[in-house]
């Protein structure tokens, strides 16, 4: 993301153009803009006219204008990936997303800014997509630290997409995805009828029709929605042989093909296993040794590792291992946290004081020398500790909650009975 201009005040109020440079951007948009900000971008109006006043005829047309809109709704597109929050009202799971080429983020209200085109109070939507620019206006206190911090990020990942994944069975299904630093971008899904378990085909024929059908999709999808320039790696993954059985077919046609872009980024090309064909799966695979070094400087994989070491603690020393809302503020009073996990889906919370709870928290443990990791949605990390109530902590020295609340408890009987 770019950004074009920012006047924000000492009240933490006014107005920042951004230009969206890819499709991750949206994401970002979608998390800087809430309910009741104003949105300024050019958009197109169908115009009506009398042609005759002594007959009434009309005519209508299109016009492009620039409006402004104070938002009453968002939608959000472009992205699939089962668990994810999508309502704004903290983490939920089970969401499943349209697939399309392109992330849209549909912003509606009504008309805020005089237009000589359009009326005051006129209902109208905006689409949001990469390539548009567009202007979002915040009152006192609207543009906070977790804004501000969005806003840094988006322009530092300005690439867009790192990792291509295929992932696929013997069943003849397959998921084509782009990985960035905050999304995971499911671009296609593939379905073949595949009537029984077959044996692996490759390019040049064979008696296998179906299985060439499967691989020759895998291939184009490959060719439509990977920019195999600027990722760093892409990725073959599945339960069983069907990675390697896909990545043959497909490097077979490349060759068969003298597709140059294909065959120059074999080296970053790894096939890997996985449990499942599964979004979720990509965990295991990002986590992996044969690729981990090559991202550990991406967010993603900072997201997955710290996950991975809460999780080990929660066994190994549980009392330094905590997630839930009460128990996090609990160490937080204390100073007690380490690295805070937090999902962006809380900052996105409809009610304002919640939403200002937990920025005061992410504040908090900064103070106190901790580190913060927000995780996005979507990803699955984002969604794994959107199950374990949106929060956890990794803290710098045990605390057993049972004797805190039960010190609490006593305290407030004390208190009561004074």
């Amino acid at each position: 993301m770019k950004q074009i201009k920012k006047i924000v005040d000492k009240t933490r109020a006014g107005r920042v153009t951004l230009q969206a440079e890819n499709d991750e951007d949206m994401w970002h948009a979608y998390n800087l803009i809430h309910v009741g900000d104003e949105v300024k971008a050019l958009t197109d109006r169908k115009i009506i006219t009398e042609t005759n006043s002594g007959t009434g005829n009309k005519e209508s047309h299109r016009i492009k204008t620039k409006l402004t809109i104070e938002v009453k709704k968002m939608t959000y597109s472009g992205v699939e990936l089962d668990g994810a929050e999508m309502a704004g009202d903290g983490p939920s799971t089970g969401a499943r997303k349209t697939v399309t080429d392109t992330a849209l983020l549909t912003v509606s209200g009504v008309v805020s800014e005089p237009n000589p085109h359009v009326k005051m109070g006129a209902f109208h939507k905006l689409d949001l997509e990469a390539g548009c620019q567009f202007t979002i206006i915040k009152g006192p206190g609207g543009w906070d630290s977790i804004h501000l911090e969005r806003i840094k990020e988006s322009a530092d990942s300005a690439r867009g997409a790192d990792v291509g994944a295929i992932l696929c069975d013997d069943s003849g299904r397959a998921t084509i995805c782009l990985i960035g630093s905050h999304t995971t971008v499911v671009k296609q899904r593939i379905e073949v009828n595949v009537a029984k378990k077959k044996k692996a085909g490759h390019a040049g024929g064979g008696p296998d029709k179906v299985m060439d059908k499967f691989y020759r999709q895998i291939y184009d999808a490959i060719l439509k929605h990977f920019n195999l320039d600027d990722l760093k790696i892409v990725i073959f993954a599945s339960p069983g042989t069907s990675k390697d059985s896909a990545y043959e077919w497909v490097i077979a046609e490349a060759v068969k093909t003298g597709n140059k872009g294909l065959l120059t980024s074999k080296p970053k090309i790894k096939r890997l296993p996985i449990t499942s064909a599964h979004v979720r799966s990509l965990n295991e695979v990002l986590s992996s040794p044969q690729i981990a070094n090559q991202l550990k400087d991406t967010k993603y994989s900072k997201e997955i590792q710290a996950l991975e070491k809460f999780d080990k603690m929660l066994v190994s020393d549980e009392l330094r291992a905590w997630y839930g809302e009460s128990h996090i503020d609990k160490a937080a009073e204390r100073g007690a946290i380490g690295t805070l996990l937090i999902s962006d889906g809380l900052f996105r919370n409809s009610d304002p004081v919640r939403r200002k709870k937990f920025i005061d928290l992410t504040e908090s443990v900064k103070q106190f020398g901790g580190t913060v990791l927000v995780f996005s949605t979507m990803h699955a990390s984002g969604t794994r500790l959107s199950e374990l109530t949106g929060v956890a902590a990794m803290l710098t020295y045990p605390l057993d909650m049972d004797v805190i609340e039960a010190e609490d408890r006593e305290a407030v009987d004390s208190a009561a009975n004074s």
